[in-house]
């Protein structure tokens, strides 16, 4: 038996090799429970969130299954990891938002609401009464100030600004598509950003969508609100990329 399988039974006892085992596996499980994978971009004026589809069940109703949420009329959120702890964190990010403009009278901007977020998950790795939610959370919104943003909130507690990021299943495929493109983001146009993000998440599972089987989710100005994309205007923008890749 290895000499570092006795640290993993607790969260909070680290290995000799200054490992947090638990962690490691609530990060496995917010990657690869779900099966999807996330696409988060940040263009000129906007950000967009993509993500699969999937319906678990045939008896399911379909317009219930969604990994994309609103938290404020101008933020929303692409949670990817266990379907349970993703409702709970969004749930919990929602108050959070809305107890803020309670005290303040304000909107919470996005980076404020990705530090609070992340101050509570850091919160659960502390204790070994409490579980980390295994969930990483792509938060995006238009600042008054800073414009466009997109933050990444994993299990861990980290949170940082991002051009694009991505999460899930094959998240290292999408970050080596993104990085090939991070140069030309900030002149993207809306519907520059929104094929970028359709066609990273195209590329890395291999495979041609229909407007039922992809969520799409935008944030475009200052003064737009968080808004999900209907089939036919995610049809509208498949076409125009089969007709740019024909062309």
């Amino acid at each position: 038996m290895s000499r570092d399988s006795n640290y993993d039974h607790h969260i909070s006892i680290f290995s000799p090799q200054g490992r947090l085992y638990q962690m490691e596996y609530a990060f496995k499980a917010a990657s690869s429970s779900s099966g999807l994978t996330g696409v988060a971009i940040r263009g000129s004026d906007s950000c967009v969130v993509v993500t699969q589809k999937k319906v678990p069940d045939r008896l399911m109703d379909p317009k219930s299954v969604t990994h994309v949420y609103s938290i404020t009329t101008k933020i929303g959120v692409l949670v990817t990891g266990m379907f349970a702890d993703c409702r709970a964190q969004i749930q919990r990010a929602r108050y959070e938002a809305q107890d803020f403009r309670f005290k303040y009278g304000y909107d919470i901007p996005v980076h404020v609401l990705a530090k609070r977020i992340a101050d509570i998950a850091q919160v659960y790795t502390q204790s070994a009464s409490m579980r980390p939610l295994a969930t990483v959370c792509l938060i995006i919104g238009v600042d008054d100030e800073r414009g466009p943003q997109v933050f990444k909130v994993d299990c861990a507690g980290h949170y940082l600004p991002f051009f694009a990021a991505a999460s899930g299943a094959k998240e290292q495929e999408a970050v080596n598509f993104l990085e090939k493109k991070v140069d030309d983001m900030k002149e993207y146009s809306f519907d520059q950003t929104v094929r970028a993000a359709i066609m990273c998440l195209g590329t890395v599972l291999g495979s041609d969508f229909r407007g039922t089987e992809i969520e799409v989710a935008t944030v475009q100005g200052k003064n737009g609100t968080f808004t999900v994309m209907t089939e036919d205007d995610i049809e509208a923008h498949l076409n125009a990329i089969a007709d740019d890749a024909d062309a």
